[in-house]
């Protein structure tokens, strides 16, 4: 591929995943955050469904509760604890904690997978929960939306253990239309029997749920697996350090969020951390892992 075309696509992807935090912040002025989420990914859901209706189905139902079960982790977990967050907490302090996860899917490989890892990859996961604790504010006094947003990086490092475990059965865009879809009916559920449901109807916010739906989700993922498809699973993983960098810029641009100075240092030390942890991966450790964490 063309060096500058890889990179518009890199910096194009990897934005439109960053973005998402400060149009959905924006977007919870007109919707409650589940109701939000939940339109956004049902919507993805029957929009990819038809997309990929001529591809191989599962036929047994134990494999359509393993793709409910990833939706539960993967949609409706990280996206629900994501859009909570925003209520109070910036954008850019979200996407930094979200995207901590692959420091935890060491963790948890290392635990339930019996993976094992080079000393740099614990030098990462070392760096980068430094880089967590002092973007907290280097104290344990944790807002709801704080702990909302580890919530997140939780949720996406078990969807990712899920996916790395069970992946390989189903055709993955089949396994990524109807995990989104489960998820956002399940988050729409949630809105009924958890919140007091906001939905106001205009041009904005019809908007927003379609950039949400199209741009930030079925656009932003076909992206990410055409550049994982054309070039090193390993070192185009590299580069998902870019999008907590476009959730704060997005932030600052967007709703003039004021970033203390600690959130830079901490979110530094933890792209230093997901670096070390994802650039030395093998490619066929790094092409299981990069499949599970772009969906």
């Amino acid at each position: 591929m063309n060096p500058l075309v890889a990179g518009i696509l890199v910096i194009l992807t990897t934005s439109l995943m960053g973005s998402s935090f400060a149009v959905g912040k924006i977007g919870l002025a007109y919707m409650s955050p589940l109701l939000l989420i939940g339109l956004r990914f049902t919507l993805a859901g029957v929009l990819m469904a038809l997309v990929v209706i001529k591809k191989p189905f599962p036929k047994q139902p134990l494999d359509w509760g393993k793709i409910f079960l990833i939706g539960l982790f993967q949609t409706a977990g990280v996206m629900g604890c994501i859009f909570l967050s925003l209520r109070t907490i910036p954008a850019g302090e979200s996407s930094i904690l979200t995207f901590s996860n692959p420091l935890l899917v060491v963790i948890l490989s290392s635990l339930f997978l019996g993976s094992r890892y080079q000393f740099s990859h614990w030098l990462g996961v070392l760096i980068g929960f430094m880089g967590v604790f002092i973007t907290l504010g280097l104290h344990l006094q944790l807002r709801i939306g704080t702990l909302l947003g580890l919530g997140a990086a939780i949720s996406w490092s078990i969807a990712t253990i899920l996916i790395k475990k069970w992946g390989m059965r189903f055709n993955i865009w089949v396994l990524t239309a109807y995990q989104m879809f489960f998820g956002g009916i399940l988050l729409l559920l949630f809105s009924a029997a958890m919140e007091t449901p906001k939905l106001i109807i205009n041009p904005t916010s019809v908007f927003i749920v379609l950039w949400l739906a199209i741009m930030a989700s079925i656009v932003q993922f076909a992206i990410w697996f055409y550049l994982l498809n054309q070039g090193d699973p390993g070192k185009t993983s590299a580069f998902l350090f870019l999008a907590p960098f476009f959730g704060v810029l997005s932030g600052w641009l967007l709703l003039d969020e004021v970033v203390e100075w600690y959130v830079y240092v901490g979110g530094l030390l933890i792209f230093i951390g997901i670096f070390l942890v994802n650039w030395t991966f093998s490619k066929k450790e790094q092409a299981n892992r990069i499949t599970a964490k772009s969906i």
